[in-house]
């Protein structure tokens, strides 16, 4: 498992049946709600992308669409450990509609996500092995249930740890679902017949610049290298006739 979103989405209806007929982006409309969500900031084109592969821009990056009863922003910056904190303006961008924000981290396996209807929240969750539940806001969806009630434990390997996972289910398998459920297409896994291709929507890109915190990019980039400096040498491993896994010295 290997997806990463950073995904904000507001709906009148069906995000599903809308993504699988989605029309080409288009310029003035998508430029025109960037502007509405990101007042103030410099705006600069960037490249196109798809929703398959623009789900999770890089830091500074923003992706875009406006669709029929659809608004689409991709962008690193609506990725919180507590969705629940997400700025009032974007709420509020949303009144009348349902706003989705779905945010995933296979690195860490952390999963986010959160509904408001009518700017009311209804439901935020988020979770990691490392961080544990952060946040449990409102009731469960169906679509997590089977979930909460164990039905998918995350199967111990002795061979990479001998602490069992620190959570009852995989968050990036939650995390799928939750992007079927409530946007109708998933990442990573068998897609079913019905599923939206995110492959086949297309993005407008963006650079964005914060006035009010002009370095704010290149001061993320620096954190992320100093955080890259701290971590251990990676290790290598491989497996055992039994399947078993063991380190190799030496990498």
């Amino acid at each position: 498992m290997g997806a990463k979103t950073g995904l904000l989405v507001y709906a009148d209806g069906d995000v599903k049946e809308v993504l699988r007929a989605a029309p080409p982006p288009d310029p003035e409309q998508t430029a025109a709600l960037i502007e509405r969500l990101y007042p103030g900031w410099t705006v600069r084109e960037g490249e196109p992308s798809s929703l398959g592969d623009g789900c999770y821009p890089r830091y500074g990056t923003t992706y875009a669409t406006r669709l029929p009863g659809v608004d689409i922003i991709c962008d690193q910056r609506v990725m919180l450990d507590r969705p629940s904190q997400l700025p009032a303006h974007l709420i509020e961008a949303g009144a009348g509609r349902r706003v989705i924000l779905h945010a995933m981290h296979s690195v860490v396996d952390w999963l986010a996500f959160a509904v408001w209807e009518d700017g009311r929240l209804i439901r935020s969750l988020s979770l990691s092995p490392d961080s544990g539940v952060m946040e449990n806001i409102g009731d469960p969806f169906p679509f997590e249930a089977a979930y909460w009630a164990g039905e998918h434990p995350v199967a111990d390997d002795p061979g990479w740890s001998d602490e069992p996972y620190a959570l009852p289910f995989h968050p990036l398998d939650l995390g799928e679902d939750a992007l079927r459920a409530l946007l109708g297409f998933i990442l990573e896994g068998e897609p079913e017949p019905d599923d939206a291709d995110p492959d086949d929507v297309g993005l407008l890109g963006f650079q964005l610049t914060d006035p009010s915190d002009p370095d704010e990019v290149a001061k993320h980039d620096a954190a992320v290298q100093e955080a890259v400096k701290a971590v251990e040498p990676p290790r290598r491993f491989t497996l055992r006739p039994d399947g078993s896994m063991y380190e190799i010295d030496g990498f």
